[in-house]
């Protein structure tokens, strides 16, 4: 093969070479296009759809009203199999069974002090409450806090209610301890709860646990927290102050 015959076969094949190599690189880039465009509609979609969503669960939510239990493992229905079991739970089945378009909300906390709810409200307080039902103290006084520190933190919790959504209404739940905890002690205790509800001019239950504390058939192994059958009771207590404020 001459020289001048080699050199054009070198060419043939870099023009070959070229010709493929850009037939490859508009490819690539065809592909890197396609492949951002179903990133960018993918993308969109997906806005779209948390919009709907927003908008449809704006829309299922708008009109109920919302009934929030903020308390201890007495509200949150410790040992229980079914937490639904638990007092607000059966609130719920009461206030379905009338149609009334109120949802209930369990935000019990088992082993919640006064303190505790104290630092949770805010968080707690970012949802519309339309009755907020307010069930603390009973670890304070089992464990004997300082009686003054009982009634700050739930003075503090219902100033937080009050301020941030003046429309709701409060219940204040109030709680009695065993004897054993001495009879001053427990006598002043029970007129913290009295003193609150008096002073803020709120709804009042007496004695959260009416026909229940103290009976060993109602409550379990610990004598502390409510059976099933005992959580009936206690929201049969509970409606009692309840009922005229969902019912016309």
């Amino acid at each position: 093969m001459s020289k001048a015959e080699n050199n054009q076969l070198r060419l043939n094949v870099l023009t070959s070479i070229s010709q493929k190599l850009i037939k490859f690189c508009y490819f690539l880039t065809v592909l890197l296009v396609v492949a951002c465009g179903d990133r960018t509609t993918e993308k969109k979609t997906a806005e779209v759809n948390t919009e709907d969503v927003s908008e449809q669960t704006e829309t299922e939510t708008s009109g109920t009203k919302t009934i929030l239990c903020f308390g201890d493992s007495i509200t949150a229905g410790y040992g229980l199999n079914d937490t639904d079991d638990a007092y607000p739970g059966v609130l719920q089945r009461k206030i379905d069974t009338l149609g009334l378009d109120y949802t209930v909300v369990n935000s019990g906390v088992s082993g919640e002090t006064t303190a505790g709810g104290k630092a949770r409200i805010d968080w707690v307080l970012n949802q519309d409450i339309d009755i907020f039902i307010l069930e603390l103290g009973a670890n304070d006084g089992l464990r004997g806090v300082n009686l003054v520190e009982t009634t700050m933190n739930l003075q503090a919790i219902i100033d937080r209610v009050k301020s941030e959504s003046p429309k709701t209404k409060i219940i204040l739940a109030g709680m009695q301890l065993p004897p054993n905890m001495g009879e001053e002690y427990t006598s002043d205790f029970k007129q913290v709860f009295m003193n609150l509800a008096e002073k803020n001019e709120i709804e009042f239950i007496p004695f959260i646990l009416e026909d229940v504390g103290g009976i060993a058939e109602l409550n379990q192994k610990d004598g502390i927290h409510p059976t099933e059958e005992g959580h009936e009771l206690v929201a049969n207590t509970v409606w009692k102050t309840l009922k005229p404020l969902v019912t016309p």
